[in-house]
């Protein structure tokens, strides 16, 4: 047998190929039919262990295996490469609805050797009643696979809730004799002891060495983003082959690119809205752009051998989710350079991030107990009824459905007569651990050790060596932080011009608010507006914070800017012929002396109408559309008829957008002509930061 698996892998990878030290001991334990957890390093080839072990159980005539995949990216690579040997890999997935019953004709012909899924799929209500069932009457699943099976624990740095399915099927699987491999490289002793009491405590642990000779790891103190920028565009375009930007947020990627660009130097931004991934992730593999500047929804599974370098525009969440987007580089070069730029402030979004990732237990029963004294609810049905955001809100039901807590009939969820039997997550623990891990970034930025030994360390890896490749093995600083006076004057000017599109609201919120329900007329919506910057980060958007929180008024800088932007910048069709202002009750001078100062420059008449008659929390702390719009939606009155023509309605830091378009649809209903929304700042809130 083990013959036959190592003609396979030549097969795949070439006519002098042998197993690395650990491989065939773990194909021995799928074919051995056991329950087995691979930990190892990125590139050590976890893959081939899937497909050989596959193909063998195949030729001896057991069913096709069942792959968990969490990334779309993923599974492409994955079918790529099950075809080196003879293996015919598939992916049913929310991409390619159009070939569900073709594929299931050809499951059912006994035509494919493993069947790749996301772990949503698993509660997919024709998946479990078509699909499972042709795999169930012809053989039955022949292994069953876990790939990323960190995902699986709350505790690892990439938790995904739908990844608890998987263990109800694995406890079916478990009397039947099927093997099951759980795969990953980025599992410390907690997650994999977590990992094992959820698939099962006779599971069988092969971990190797996860140092990666091939890397060179450096670090760069760079507080000041303008210095960021300018070393990106002096550095990048000496360093060898190809690679990847990784930067914490969209809003980021995309700064980060333009800027990029607009200094010659061709890269991509990739994101979870940057449409074709799958086109940008083949220019980068046949090096037709100098790197793609990333959020990490390029990492899991993105094989490209000779990726030259990973460089951390900011700071990673944890040194482990950093192990493994740095195992992107250096799989078949000998050298490949990692540099992080760093400042201690780049933890505060991932803070922020930490707070309101996995819910807290008192969420979770907050929503558990909504459900419980309802008739049946949709998820409209209960962000209306929380001040929850959306995603904390679909993660619990998530969970609480995968916990069978509740269930779904059409549209609604009802409770089902299931008690709770414990806590339902450990969420206030893992969000300490996940502050612990943050600190260990900082650790490893201000560390004197061996850096690869320092990340292994912190990976639980028991071999532990100095890389000698690292500048701390080598005791000198690889890359210098020095950057030209005139490219840092470029970036300078450059982060203080960059101004955010605000998109119109169309619609009000699922079953209305306040009377208003429906489509937003178009007669009463406001026109795509702009915010001069993003709040809080570098350039004019700490500005706009320290002036608003700290002295309390926007100084004559920031009208400049304002004014600069809207006459030479803005490309207005139609321009405003006056000016006015949202107010609040808590700063009532602020806006308005601000909108004032600016039309005088802009030369336009003033008009103070619009009157907060209401008292209302911070639009920041509203977390969903139902409570922003809800929170709002009569808290503003017109004091006087409108004059005539377009009008440009001032505020200093948009939130959610509700504001504006409130403010709007009163405006255009008291008479005014088009309304264009302007305000000094945005926040993440929708969407910047995912």
């Amino acid at each position: 047998m083990q013959t036959t698996a190592l003609n396979l892998l030549r097969t795949m990878v070439g006519n002098h190929a042998s197993f690395k030290e650990g491989q065939w001991e773990a194909i021995n334990s799928v074919i051995q039919r056991e329950k087995t957890l691979v930990v190892q390093k990125t590139g050590w080839g976890k893959s081939m262990v899937y497909f050989i072990a596959t193909k063998l159980l195949r030729s001896q005539g057991a069913g096709p295996s069942i792959l968990i995949s969490p990334l779309l990216s993923l599974m492409r690579n994955q079918i790529e490469s099950a075809k080196g040997i003879g293996i015919n890999a598939v992916t049913i997935n929310s991409n390619n609805e159009q070939d569900w019953v073709e594929i299931n004709q050809e499951l059912f012909n006994n035509r494919i050797d493993i069947l790749i899924i996301s772990p949503e799929r698993l509660s997919n209500k024709f998946f479990r009643e078509n699909t499972l069932p042709i795999i169930d009457n012809n053989g039955g699943i022949g292994c069953f696979v876990v790939d990323e099976a960190h995902c699986i624990s709350d505790w690892g740095h990439d938790f995904r809730p739908d990844y608890r399915r998987i263990i109800r099927i694995v406890k079916s699987l478990s009397h039947l004799n099927v093997p099951i491999l759980a795969t990953t490289a980025t599992a410390n002793d907690r997650v994999v002891s977590d990992i094992r009491e959820q698939i099962g405590k006779d599971m069988k642990i092969l971990r190797g060495r996860l140092d990666r000779e091939s890397l060179r790891l450096s670090r760069l103190l760079i507080p000041d983003y303008s210095q960021r920028l300018a070393w990106l565009a002096q550095n990048l375009p000496m360093l060898t082959g190809t690679g990847i930007v990784y930067c914490n947020t969209i809003a980021e990627c995309e700064r980060v690119a333009k800027w990029l660009v607009s200094n010659g130097i061709n890269v991509k931004p990739y994101h979870s809205r940057a449409g074709d991934r799958e086109a940008l992730e083949k220019l980068l593999l046949n090096n037709n752009v100098k790197a793609l500047i990333a959020t990490d929804a390029l990492g899991m599974g993105f094989d490209k051998p000779d990726l030259g370098f990973v460089i951390h525009y900011q700071g990673p969440r944890s040194l482990v989710s950093y192990y493994q987007q740095i195992g992107r580089a250096g799989r078949s070069i000998s050298n490949a350079e990692i540099i992080l730029i760093y400042d201690e402030e780049d933890n505060t979004l991932h803070e922020e991030f930490i707070k309101s990732g996995l819910p807290e237990q008192r969420i979770l029963e907050d929503i558990l107990n909504i459900i419980s004294n309802s008739s049946g609810l949709t998820v409209n049905n209960i962000l209306a009824s929380v001040n929850y955001s959306n995603s904390q809100v679909k993660q619990c039901i998530t969970l609480l459905e995968i916990d069978e807590l509740i269930f779904k009939n059409g549209s609604k969820y009802y409770r089902s007569l299931n008690p709770v039997q414990n806590k339902l997550l450990k969420g206030e623990l893992t969000k300490q651990i996940k502050m612990n891990e943050l600190l260990k970034v900082t650790d490893y930025a201000m560390t004197n050790e061996c850096l690869m030994k320092f990340i292994s360390h912190e990976l639980n890896d028991s071999f532990l060596n100095d890389c000698g490749k690292c500048e701390n093995c080598q005791q000198r600083k690889i890359y210098s932080d020095q950057v030209n006076e005139d490219l840092l004057r470029l970036a300078n000017d450059f982060l203080y011009n960059q101004p955010m599109i605000i998109t119109p609201r169309e619609v009000w919120p699922a079953n209305g608010v306040g009377g208003e329900r429906g489509r937003i007329p178009t007669a009463e919506r406001t026109l795509e507006g702009r915010a001069l910057c993003l709040y809080g980060a570098a350039g004019l958007g700490n500005i706009v914070k320290e002036n608003r929180y700290v002295k309390g008024n926007f100084e004559d800088k920031l009208v400049n800017y304002a004014v600069d932007f809207i006459k030479n910048n803005w490309h207005m069709q139609n321009p405003p012929v006056w000016v006015t202002a949202v107010p609040s009750l808590r700063n009532p001078n602020l806006v308005p002396d601000f909108a004032k100062r600016v039309a005088q420059q802009l030369n336009l008449p003033y008009y103070s109408l619009i009157a907060k008659v209401k008292d209302t929390k911070e639009q920041k702390y509203m977390r969903n559309s139902f409570q922003q719009a809800g929170n709002i939606i009569d808290a503003f009155t017109i004091t006087t008829p409108c004059p005539p023509g377009t009008v440009l309605l001032i505020d200093d830091i948009m939130n959610s957008g509700w504001t504006f378009t409130i403010c709007g649809v009163l405006l255009k209903r008291a008479g005014s002509g088009d309304v264009i929304p302007f305000a000094l700042s945005a926040t993440p809130a929708r969407g910047e930061s995912e």
